[in-house]
């Protein structure tokens, strides 16, 4: 694939790793790629290509302890404001002063957490599958899987393992997506696959009372009302329901909605449908 890779110092000296798609001298708008809770800079490689051949500079991160960056010798830093920070270290490493984002998951609660903190950095916010009430049902689903997983002893193994989490949810996804989902879930080292993600995630998790609904975010939803968004849902998602889905776009003045069929949290952006809807969106832009 055609990125480069780049290793930039945290705050804390923490090295992150960072996939760069692209020209950097380029008149397009460049486009933030934000991963979910245990995912990484991987998922976005198909989205990531289609943008940059339209000449779009494409960044995405491994946020700390995922990928290829670093892991925290003190898993309470697995938590959404460090990741802020360490976002907005990677961009102004990488000179990048504003950006179109796309956030799945935690990654969009990440781009809601922009708007608060920095909103002029945002041009513009594609949401996945992530809004500013999140089901306790799915949040549970993550919750019995994350930092529990048996390591595979093959890639076949690997990808059984992965449908066997996601695939009543994901029934339109080819061999290839869920050889995809897999690579990006599991790193072979030393000839053995062990987790892509620090196991110590699962203690934030731990700590979250769900046994009863989390208090919305509307307040960083609104945070991003001043620029477009594009909020895509999955048909079978269990983290957004259609009812906030729909609230968000009564809320929010300049709110796209596109509805992912076949596919649960978080739809994988590899598909046709998504890839021409985020390219159109973000050219689309106001200009600056």
């Amino acid at each position: 694939m055609s990125y480069h890779s780049h290793f930039i110092s945290a705050s804390d000296g923490l090295k992150l790793h960072v996939r760069e798609y692209g020209s950097a001298v380029t008149d397009a708008v460049p486009v933030l790629c934000l991963a979910g809770l245990t995912r990484n800079a991987q998922d976005f490689s198909v989205l990531a290509e289609a943008l940059a051949a339209r000449g779009h500079r494409v960044i995405a991160p491994d946020y700390r302890g995922r990928g290829l960056s670093d892991r925290d010798p003190d898993p309470a830093r697995y938590d959404i404001p460090v990741e802020l920070e360490d976002v907005f270290s990677v961009c102004t490493a990488l000179e990048i002063a504003d950006a179109a984002v796309v956030g799945t998951s935690r990654g969009g609660l990440l781009a809601m957490a922009m708007g608060a903190a920095k909103p002029e950095f945002l041009r513009g916010v594609v949401l996945n599958d992530v809004g500013p009430i999140l089901e306790v049902e799915g949040l549970r689903k993550i919750a019995a899987y994350v930092g529990k997983i048996k390591p595979p002893q093959t890639w076949d193994e690997a990808i059984a393992t992965v449908k066997a989490i996601s695939g009543d949810a994901f029934p339109a996804l080819s061999d290839e997506d869920w050889r995809a989902l897999a690579e990006g879930s599991f790193v072979e080292k030393n000839g053995t696959l062990v987790s892509s993600y620090d196991l110590a995630l699962m203690n934030g998790l731990q700590k979250l009372d769900l046994s009863q609904p989390l208090p919305p975010l509307w307040v960083y939803f609104e945070a991003i009302a001043h620029v477009p968004v594009l909020a895509i849902r999955g048909e079978n998602s269990v983290l957004l329901s259609q009812e906030t889905f729909d609230a968000m776009a009564e809320r929010h003045p300049h709110l796209t909605p596109l509805l992912i069929k076949g596919q649960g949290h978080a739809p994988m952006l590899r598909d046709a449908l998504s890839i021409e809807a985020i390219a159109n969106f973000i050219a689309a832009l106001p200009q600056r």
